[in-house]
């Protein structure tokens, strides 16, 4: 398929969080930059709302989240042509008529975003289906988290297969689309340097982090149904991990990059319930100070529950079972409200041997590589030097690998990538459906745990990095949090 062929994109839930705050910005700097085709952009909405009042909502989040620098008024109103609004009752097969009315006519590039929870994304595609929408060249994008746990997982997988191919599926998680995920990949396997050393002789241990400073804000009814478990561990961070730690694909195409994956996947040690206390460690926000102001704790937060349950931050120890990685431990974490917002992988290699140089803690001297994935994209080596002057005492320095020009340069944004891809049938960076299923095959023994102990989160201070656990966890291995990378 050709990207300069004309599209529709229809937007289900098209008023909502994700798309005012996400997908419309892209969408409008993908059109500012001319690198989307001609077509139209569809939003849904159950209420009627006035193409006036509609094109202000879209105008107002533009404002809000995209740079003022980028914010052209000829791009703006070329762009607000592109845009349609449709009042129509997902739950509602028979409202899938009015839909279809209201778009072009014909076998033509178009998407379906379900920007929507994933209890309506079987009625969705049912709907499409009996109103005839489904064509050869129609696509279906899922947005996570795709179902609460294995076996809803595996019901929404089918019912979608029902009316769509799996070519036509394109399960999203935005991580895989930042720069810095797939400058990962080029600095791996486009670099004999950093791939003779990517494996268990000569890495210790590797850290992955997502940290939010932030609360659940406007998503209290959502998350506290959810957790970071299911809202963040079971995609993001696992689809981190397999990027980190995959087997070179035998070509980049969709299919050989998602065989990798799930490879990685497939050799994750399982966490029992005889083990999830040595593992993993659970917490839940406790009122405290973030970015300088007093906070309550999660459960007086509006919209959840007073005794909930619901953790907020997950840390866990996480072993893959395999040749290249065997006895190399990856420590992953996640968390609202905690000390700062970042998101980074730090692959820590192993100390020297023996160092013959006076004064100097091994430990704190090994070599490090660091992947920024926000707030500010990029990544740093941190080697060994001698510091200027009489003596060779050593400290450790970091060299940037980022372009020269990065600072001049604007970063895509994450679903600007995977939104261009989608128009364009590239699904190299999209899940397929067994990677989606082991993934909540691998998480459900921990949430089946849980369930059966009843056992409350540890409760931390807001504005700290999390439960005293956390740390131990690290810990008892010897090792340390990256916590000032």
């Amino acid at each position: 398929m050709h990207i300069d062929a004309p599209f529709e994109l229809v937007l289900f839930g098209g008023l909502g969080d994700l798309a005012q705050r996400k997908l419309l910005p892209a969408l409008y700097l993908l059109h500012r930059d001319g690198r989307l085709p001609a077509g139209r952009i569809y939003s849904t909405t159950r209420r009627e709302i006035s193409p006036e009042a509609f094109t202000d909502r879209v105008r107002t989040a533009l404002r809000q989240y995209v740079a003022a620098e980028f914010l052209e008024e000829s791009s703006w109103q070329s762009f607000s042509e592109r845009l349609h609004c449709l009042t129509v009752d997902l739950s509602d097969d028979t409202q899938y008529e009015l839909l279809a009315s209201g778009l072009m006519a014909g076998d033509i590039n178009r998407i379906f975003y379900l920007a929507t929870g994933s209890d309506l994304y079987t009625n969705i595609a049912r709907g499409l289906h009996n109103s005839g929408l489904i064509l050869s060249q129609s696509k279906i994008v899922l947005e996570k988290p795709i179902g609460h746990d294995f076996a809803s997982a595996q019901a929404i997988n089918n019912a979608v297969a029902e009316y769509f191919s799996e070519s036509q599926i394109y399960r999203i998680d935005h991580y895989l689309g930042k720069e810095t995920v797939q400058n990962l990949m080029v600095l791996r396997f486009a670099n004999s340097l950093f791939e003779s050393q990517w494996n268990q002789k000569y890495i210790d241990h590797i850290q992955i982090t997502i940290s939010e400073s932030l609360g659940v804000e406007k998503r209290a009814g959502f998350y506290d149904q959810v957790g970071a478990m299911r809202d963040m561990f079971q995609n993001h961070l696992l689809q981190l991990l397999c990027i980190t730690a995959m087997e070179p694909p035998a070509r980049l195409e969709p299919d050989s990059v998602r065989d990798e994956k799930v490879k990685v996947l497939k050799a994750l040690k399982s966490i029992t319930a005889d083990t999830v206390s040595e593992n993993v460690v659970r917490g839940q926000y406790d009122a405290g100070v973030s970015e300088g102001k007093p906070v309550p704790r999660y459960r007086d937060e509006p919209g959840v529950q007073p005794k909930s349950t619901t953790e907020t931050f997950i840390a866990v120890k996480v072993e893959i079972d395999n040749w290249r990685w065997a006895g190399v431990p990856f420590y992953l974490r996640t968390g609202k409200r905690l000390a700062d917002r970042a998101c980074e992988i730090v692959v820590h290699f192993k100390a020297i041997p023996h160092s013959i140089f006076p004064m100097q803690h091994k430990s704190t001297m090994a070599n490090k590589l660091i992947f920024r994935l926000q707030p500010d994209e990029g990544i740093r080596l941190m080697l060994c030097e001698k510091r200027v002057g009489p003596g060779m005492n050593v400290r450790p320095m970091n060299l940037s690998l980022n372009p020269a020009n990065l600072k001049q340069t604007r970063v895509p944004e994450a679903y600007e990538r995977l939104l261009f891809d989608a128009l364009s049938g590239n699904a190299t960076l999209f899940l397929r459906d067994d990677e989606l299923l082991e993934a909540w095959r691998w998480v459900d023994p921990i949430l089946q745990c849980w369930n059966d102990s009843e056992q409350r989160p540890e409760p931390y201070t807001s504005g700290s990095w999390g439960p005293a656990a956390a740390t131990l966890l690290l810990a008892k291995d010897g090792r340390l949090w990256d916590e000032n990378s």
